[in-house]
């Protein structure tokens, strides 16, 4: 459970995939901020996440945290 889930701003959640991940990322009034696929690669995902950072901290939920959801995890 978060602690100071208050201070989030954006809720991110990451189905993760062998050649790509699909992520929906949704703010405080559930207005959709992005809803697209991702490749797995280290940079794409690092230019999602800054672009959503603008609109303030961020909550990542990834569905397999090992092995194939590593990276976006090791990324965020």
């Amino acid at each position: 459970m978060i602690g100071n889930h208050e201070s989030i701003d954006v809720f991110i959640r990451l189905d993760v995939g062998k050649g790509e991940h699909h992520a929906v990322a949704v703010d405080r009034a559930s207005k959709k901020l992005y809803d697209n696929a991702l490749p797995n690669d280290g940079a794409r995902l690092r230019e999602v996440l800054a672009s959503l950072n603008r609109h303030g901290s961020i909550l990542l939920v990834v569905d397999q945290p090992a092995t194939i959801g590593a990276l976006p995890v090791a990324v965020a």
